[in-house]
């Protein structure tokens, strides 16, 4: 049987543009709930009964589209998929008065996060970030989820990413920060994590920026890295190629995190750039279970927005 949607709906979360909108206590709920409806998936079977969803997705997606897809009808509601340029046609502003007219939530995946900051401003439905440029919080809420799951808290554990100062990095820091967990961040120079974001993780944790790998992976618990060339920078490519060899997660650089330490990768991983086959194959690799998480992470954040 369905329990009461009003238990466990948030009434402190509107939207999800980024990951400013979740404090600490709504991170803490919203894992709880997570892992209530894995472990009991029919209980919510008839959550979302009625409700339909537009998906906006600007950018391809395999796991984001999937995930939200059956999220969805799982909880027993629909969804509508559009593809494309949001606002190639008409002002985003328009856009969102005509989508919340006819659905109950928007889920946006897009180049930029002005797209999902004024699709928030005129919607009067949720709007979730399923991507931007600057932020990835759906991404991140999974990430915490089976960092939860493996080590049974977030508090104490040292996170390393490695790589590109990017929207995945922005989002691990301010969500594994306000739980407790403290990050290290390895970049070439000047592909650091934005300043501002790095100094609103630090109000809640301990964030260490630097450009040698080493030192960020050190003692780490978890050690995460993402492509060096995000879905727009293509062309950049072969040129970050070079720039970030000496940010590859090989085995050498993971034997120097803790010897309990887990992988972390949010895909699709480019196996021997970023990662090498040997580190994504090994039994220390949580990278599927991160991609399970998307899904209830993100039925957790549906019943908490649209009960």
């Amino acid at each position: 049987m369905a329990i009461p949607i009003t238990s466990v709906v948030s009434p402190r979360v509107r939207h999800l543009t980024s990951d400013f909108d979740l404090d600490s206590q709504s991170l803490r709920e919203l894992l709880d709930l997570a892992e209530i409806t894995k472990r009991t998936q029919a209980r919510f079977a008839q959550a979302l009964s009625g409700k339909y969803l537009t998906l906006l997705f600007e950018k391809p997606s395999l796991r984001t589209r999937m995930t939200f897809e059956l999220a969805i009808k799982q909880l027993g509601g629909d969804a509508i998929v559009s593809t494309g340029p949001i606002a190639e046609r008409e002002p985003v502003k328009d856009v969102a008065r005509n989508l919340d007219r006819w659905t109950n939530g928007i889920v946006a995946r897009v180049f930029s996060q002005s797209t999902v900051d004024e699709l928030a401003a005129w919607s009067s439905v949720p709007v979730i970030n399923a991507l931007s440029d600057r932020f990835h919080p759906c991404q991140a809420l999974a990430d915490v989820l089976t960092l939860r799951e493996q080590f049974g808290k977030l508090d104490a554990l040292k996170i390393a990413f490695v790589g590109d100062g990017n929207n995945v990095a922005h989002s691990l820091m301010l969500t594994a920060a306000r739980l407790g967990a403290s990050v290290a961040v390895a970049t070439p120079a000047g592909f650091e994590p934005d300043a501002e974001i790095v100094a609103e993780a630090g109000r809640f944790a301990r964030i260490t920026v630097t450009n040698d790998a080493a030192e960020a992976v050190a003692h780490a618990h978890a050690v995460y890295t993402d492509v060096w060339a995000s879905m727009g920078q293509e062309s950049e490519a072969a040129g970050r190629a070079r720039i970030f060899a000496p940010y590859q997660v090989n085995r050498e650089l993971f034997e120097q995190a803790r010897p309990d330490a887990v992988f972390m990768h949010c895909l699709p991983a480019k196996r021997g750039l970023e990662v090498t086959d040997e580190v994504m194959e090994s039994p220390r690799s949580v990278v599927f279970d991160q991609a399970e998480n998307r899904l209830h992470a993100q039925k957790a954040l549906l019943l908490m927005l649209l009960g």
